[in-house]
């Protein structure tokens, strides 16, 4: 059964209320998803509240984009949905999340989902991968994910990529890890054919053209944890890690890969907001809204 699309007002939805499409939700093509699951979180807490922050952050920016020339949001149009009460356990919440973005694909609009944790990524690309044949995930993140489960939960935020292989389909390429288990070396070293890491460690020497080669008219979807910018500039997420990437730097990152392929979903995840530190709700809306307009405008 499809899910019916639940607008949010102006006043609650992404970017800023008086923007000209603000009272058009039925016509934009993006549709921001917040989804704050928050259930295998194994050191910080706080991504329940990341979407909301998000939301009431993105109504700071400025609409007019330097880089682009434009107010890149009138090219596309953007609304957002209401967030639901998340369904438990993890499995149910996935389930949840997948028809939502099913429905929004139904409905020919792009899904951008707004986390939460990582888990949450299984569920747009079941939904993704069952339209688009040999789907590429290009994760931004510091950590592999790659885990067989943790903790016991095989849905942990740990195990999110592993969860996203299961899909005999899907290829992954990361950007940015500089956390790893020896678990996850073994099972990367055993899938090399379908898992490219591009680690933190060699970003002095990365070639963005390289990295992006092998997604020249690939159908993408794009997974940014929050954690993949460095502790000192993102301090609000669970597992803050030093050595990761600039502002600039992922902005630099996002816009080639999203002219390398056709990026057909997307989700920010792993936002856990620190009161009064308004910075980085700040950073996380900017970030979403450029990876937003690089996609589609």
């Amino acid at each position: 059964m499809s899910a019916k699309l639940d607008f949010l007002p102006a006043a609650e939805s992404f970017l800023d209320p008086v923007r000209a499409d603000a009272g058009d939700p039925a016509s934009a093509r993006a549709v921001v998803i917040p989804f704050g699951l928050e259930a295998s979180v194994s050191y910080g807490g706080g991504t329940a509240a990341g979407p909301a922050a998000i939301l009431r952050a993105s109504h700071q920016l400025e609409l007019y984009d330097e880089e682009l020339g434009c107010e890149p949001y009138r090219r596309y149009g953007v609304a957002a949905l209401r967030e639901p009460a998340i369904a438990r356990p993890i499995t149910a919440a996935l389930a949840q999340l997948q028809t939502l973005v099913e429905a929004v694909l139904a409905a020919g609009r792009f899904p951008f989902v707004l986390g939460g944790e990582h888990s949450l990524t299984a569920a747009p690309v079941a939904a993704l991968a069952a339209r688009h044949k040999d789907l590429v995930v290009v994760q931004f993140d510091a950590h592999a994910d790659l885990r067989d489960g943790y903790l016991g939960e095989p849905f942990s935020h740990a195990a999110a990529m592993r969860r996203v292989l299961d899909m005999p389909d899907v290829s992954l390429v990361s950007i940015g890890v500089r956390a790893i288990s020896h678990e996850e070396i073994d099972f990367y070293q055993a899938n090399r054919g379908r898992i490219a890491i591009h680690w933190a460690k060699d970003q002095d020497r990365w070639s963005i053209e390289e990295i992006v080669a092998p997604l020249e008219g690939r159908r993408l979807y794009l997974t940014f944890d929050i954690d993949a910018l460095d502790a000192a500039i993102m301090p609000a997420t669970g597992t803050p890690t030093p050595g990761g990437l600039s502002y600039w730097q992922a902005l630099a990152l996002l816009r080639r890969v999203c002219q390398a392929g056709e990026v057909v979903g997307a989700d920010l995840v792993e936002f856990a907001p620190i009161a009064g530190l308004h910075a980085c709700d700040y950073t996380a809306a900017a970030i979403a809204y450029k990876l937003l307009s690089y996609a589609l405008a």
